[in-house]
């Protein structure tokens, strides 16, 4: 009787254990960004937060970066080139990234927007 009630038990661990990973599990949106003339298009993301982001980022001229204060993101995209990364939004607001890149005054002006929406 014990050793059947030991079984129970543990069955309804393990089951409300799947119950609350479902429950927590993240969405996973996919963006791509294009880098064109010092300018992303598009240039807000939105996205929800604990959501797992990938984010692909591809130039279509020259080189350009993409940064993200809040979230020490800085990645290089090649010129004609792309990259790309995975990053969760751990933290709701509206944070701007850019291109830090400083070899043309240009870079400066070029900038968008991460929504993270809260939970």
């Amino acid at each position: 009787m014990r050793r059947g009630l030991v079984a129970c038990a543990a069955c309804l661990a393990t089951w409300a254990a799947v119950l609350h990973g479902q429950e927590q599990a993240p969405n996973r949106p996919e963006f791509t960004l294009v880098a064109k003339e010092f300018r992303y298009a598009p240039d807000r993301i939105e996205v929800a937060q604990d959501d797992l982001v990938r984010l692909t980022i591809r130039s279509e001229d020259i080189t350009y970066s993409f940064a993200i204060d809040e979230y020490r993101i800085v990645r290089r995209v090649p010129a004609g080139g792309q990259t790309t990364f995975e990053f969760r939004a751990d933290r709701a607001g509206t944070f701007r990234f850019y291109s830090n890149l400083t070899s043309d005054s240009a870079h400066a002006t070029m900038q968008g927007r991460l929504v993270v929406r809260p939970r």
